[in-house]
């Protein structure tokens, strides 16, 4: 090779390895390959898609959940990971009656923990006046071990927000006459019906 071009080459490798030196490599918390992902098209109960949730993996093990929703009410909305993936908008609960996505089961709970504290606990949902929302959150208190067990999981969106059982005790519980929160609260933070539901599958 001539001389002046042998140069001209060895500059550029020179270029290309010094740049590479300052290209920013993943770090904590920073997704990783798509493969380690998993999504949910969440549907309400006429079965119209309200849009999509995801999820990632990243470098230190957490979960970053990530959402753009549209088509619900204003305002706050609970939103958790719960136990089954399915989602029946005419699931019939023990007593009979048509529950829409009571099928999804209760909140993920593998530690059988008290509710702020279950691995499905999701930050509320705060829904603009034109009906849209946007969420992300990132979580090392779920795995997708516990996500995908022999049932799966599913996202749901509750109708009313979610207190997280955060009842001091100076409050009393209109039914059982005790301080702080009662059976309902500790089970679901008062957060009422589940009006949208999303099956969580691999990406």
């Amino acid at each position: 090779m001539h001389p002046a071009r042998t140069a001209r080459l060895l500059v550029s490798l020179a270029v290309v390895a010094g740049a590479a030196a300052f290209l920013p490599t993943a770090a904590a918390g920073v997704p990783i390959a798509a493969d380690s992902g998993a999504r949910a098209v969440v549907r309400d109960v006429n079965n119209t898609s309200l849009g999509v949730v995801t999820i990632q993996s990243t470098r230190d093990g957490a979960l970053v959940i990530s959402g753009r929703l549209s088509g619900l009410t204003p305002g706050f909305h609970g939103f958790h990971i719960h136990a089954v993936g399915v989602c029946d908008p005419a699931a019939v609960d023990a007593a009979g009656n048509v529950v829409p996505f009571v099928s999804a089961g209760g909140h993920l709970n593998p530690a059988g923990v008290g509710h702020g504290q279950h691995a499905g606990d999701m930050p509320l949902l705060r829904v603009s006046q034109d009906g849209t929302t946007r969420t992300t959150t990132e979580s090392d208190g779920v795995t997708f071990a516990d996500i995908f067990d022999a049932d799966r999981g599913a996202f749901i969106i509750h109708a009313a927000p979610d207190n997280y059982a955060n009842i001091p005790a100076r409050y009393v519980s209109t039914t059982t006459s005790l301080p702080g929160p009662d059976a309902a609260t500790l089970g679901t933070g008062d957060a009422g019906g589940r009006v949208a539901c999303g099956i969580i599958t691999r990406s």
